[in-house]
């Protein structure tokens, strides 16, 4: 029973540990939703807020503008 049945020590090692990540990447996500309700509120009540948004991960622009992305030289190596 030690060592034959699917329940024996080495199972339930696994298993602990598998448990362990788990509650481990629970407590990551809860934190990751928090932090997104939050944006969401801001980007829902604050047209400055929406804007920067967009401006930042969407380039998005006025009429008239140029936008310029300056991207480091080490960023450009690594995509190669």
């Amino acid at each position: 029973m030690l060592f034959l049945d699917r329940n024996d020590f080495v199972s339930q090692y696994e298993y602990r540990q598998k448990l362990s990540q788990i509650r481990k990447d629970q407590d990551y996500y809860k934190e990751e939703i928090i932090k997104v309700k939050k944006d969401v509120k801001e980007l829902s009540t604050d047209p400055a807020q929406l804007e920067k948004f967009a401006r930042e991960k969407y380039l998005m622009k006025r009429d008239g503008e140029d936008i310029f992305i300056i991207v480091p030289e080490d960023e450009e190596k690594k995509d190669k």
